[in-house]
């Protein structure tokens, strides 16, 4: 039953409305990892977040925020009032021709040493604070009288600066004369106004309360429109806490960390976004069922045939078809027309190993970052959906390493130590003094990245092994014996090494296949050395921008295992 007193409730329950949380129960959940983790992808830095740039992550609908406080676009006419006014009441002119003029009164009193006349004045007349600091410093700096002198006549250039910059940025209308410290307080003031307009258009735009500062704010706004604002702020902030929770994003001390859970998030929002771009004839996901002796019962059966294991029996099925045949007596006598067998699925094994190039070329357009992307996607796609498979991941510069899955988020491309445009270097690495890190970082040893990968694949008890090689060029290092090579540019020695561990590999029956990504000195010789390469071993080559290689290497890893099921 209702009354007035309880017509309120209903309607909040009709609009699912609950004044307790913020936004509404219906509302669907921000997306908080994806930005925290496209930083992290970019810089590999596992820093936390701070409050700012976990609300800066937040994508609020801003109809939610409409009528719980007070109106942006209100805050918005008192600031704009506020920037009127100023214009409206102040004229510059007088006051540039007095910060000129009190540099120039400044510069003509001070008389330099000989040694450094002829430099002050040039720096002088050209109006240089780069050369004022570099005149500082030649003159002895903070023991030089003259040097000191010199910041008093650079300070009254900064001020010429700043009054010039105001007299550029807006355009006064009134005719209040400013002195100099009276114009620089009004350009502060502006850029201020500036500022905090350009937060509130950013926070009508995303609800993101949490970047405006409210602080400034309160010197323009009414007080009661301040609290209501400072109220819809702690509600926001309060959700955005209880989504980063919910997320996998634990608060520390010095702000957000991310965790496994967020890990997994992301990754499957990386699979979701992936499969949402196929083709729509292309959706399906799993493996068809392959009907035979396997280890995975289905719910359709068949009647039994010589051969047919009895530890497939749907008992039930079977003791009803025995059931009707002789009625309901006992004992009930099984006759072989009476079984059902379960038909049953093969779940074959595969065994993969992604070679992912970081070698200092990777750093260009961002490549690196496409790269990780789609190890996070693959390691999700097998962790959620093919549990049985076996994947690693291996970093190949000029030496190669095994990374563990958590730690691709952080790989970075090597930075380039060596300029000179042809690099003939040698080290031997069996002698006790060599060390890694005496050695140039950023040449790319895909040979000593398949011999790692076919280690660890033939260790696998499946048939189905193969090598991603991930990569933009020709290789530029190898191993012979413990000796290692850079060579560059690429030279025929390296490819030959490297087509030898290809032939190794398909003697072990690894395929060997490639994504080739685009760069700017990829020439015609790294295609035909990608095809030998792949060719040596039945695998393929694949072109893709780096933008889209998360999509074709899942899609490409989906269709093989179709391929090897079939």
């Amino acid at each position: 039953m209702t009354n007035r007193n309880t017509l309120g409730g209903v309607i909040h329950t009709y609009q699912k409305y609950d004044p307790k949380h913020f936004p509404p129960p219906t509302q669907p959940p921000p997306d908080v990892v994806s930005s925290a983790f496209e930083h992290l992808l970019a810089m590999g830095d596992m820093r936390e977040l701070t409050e700012e740039e976990m609300a800066r992550a937040v994508q609020i609908d801003p109809s939610q925020i409409a009528g719980l406080g007070p109106s942006l676009e209100s805050l918005r006419q008192i600031l704009l009032e506020r920037k009127l006014k100023i214009l409206a009441t102040y004229e510059t002119a007088r006051v540039q021709a007095e910060a000129k003029q009190a540099y120039r009164t400044s510069g003509e009193r001070l008389t330099p040493p000989a040694q450094f006349r002829d430099a002050y004045q040039r720096m002088f007349e050209q109006e240089q604070l780069r050369e004022f600091e570099r005149l500082w410093y030649r003159a002895g700096g903070e023991k030089s009288g003259f040097a000191r002198h010199l910041l008093s006549v650079a300070a009254k250039l900064a001020d010429k600066y700043q009054i010039d910059e105001l007299i550029a940025k807006y355009t006064f209308t009134g005719r209040e004369r400013l002195s100099i410290p009276q114009a620089l307080e009004v350009k502060e003031e502006l850029e201020r106004i500036d500022e905090l307009l350009k937060q509130l258009e950013e926070a009508a735009k995303t609800a993101q309360i949490g970047i405006i500062d409210l602080e400034a704010l309160s010197e323009y706004a009414n007080p009661g429109d301040m609290e209501q604002l400072n109220a819809l702020q702690q509600q926001i902030q309060d959700y955005v806490r209880e989504q980063a929770q919910q997320q996998g994003l634990e608060r520390t001390k010095r702000g957000y960390q991310l965790t496994p859970k967020a890990y997994r998030l992301f990754q499957g929002k990386l699979l979701e976004r992936i499969f949402s771009e196929l083709q729509a004839s292309r959706t399906g996901r799993h493996a068809g069922p392959i009907i035979g002796e396997g280890a995975v019962e289905l719910p359709l059966t068949k009647p039994y045939e010589f051969g047919d294991s009895v530890a497939q029996m749907d008992i039930p099925s079977s003791f009803v078809n025995a059931l009707l045949r002789q009625g309901p007596s006992v004992p009930v006598r099984l006759k072989p027309e009476d079984i059902e067998i379960h038909r049953t699925r093969n779940s074959p094994k595969c065994a993969t190993t992604v070679l992912m190039d970081m070698s200092g070329s990777m750093r260009y357009g961002g490549l690196y970052i496409n790269v990780k992307r789609m190890a996070l996607a693959l390691e999700g796609l097998l962790r959620r959906e093919y549990p049985g498979d076996f994947l690693r991941f291996i970093e190949v510069a000029s030496f190669a390493k095994p990374v563990p899955t958590g730690d691709v988020v952080s790989l970075l491309p090597k930075p380039v130590t060596i300029f000179d445009p042809v690099v003939r270097l040698r080290y031997d690495m069996s002698k006790p003094e060599a060390r890694e890190s005496a050695v140039p970082p950023h040449f790319t040893n895909l040979q000593h990245g398949l011999q790692l990968a076919r280690r660890y694949l033939t260790s696998q008890d499946t048939p189905n092994r193969q090598v991603i090689l991930i990569t933009d060029g020709l290789p530029t290092a190898h191993f012979e014996a413990e000796t290692l090579y850079l060579l560059y540019p690429p030279h025929r020695r390296t490819e030959e090494a490297t087509m030898r561990e290809g032939f190794l590999c398909q003697r072990e029956g690894i395929t060997i296949n490639i994504f080739l990504l685009p760069s700017w000195s990829q020439t015609e010789e790294d295609v035909r050395f990608a095809y030998r390469l792949a060719d040596s071993t039945q695998g393929r080559v694949f072109f893709t921008a780096g933008k889209d290689l998360d999509r074709y290497v899942v899609w490409d890893y989906v269709q093989r295992r179709r391929m090897i099921v079939g």
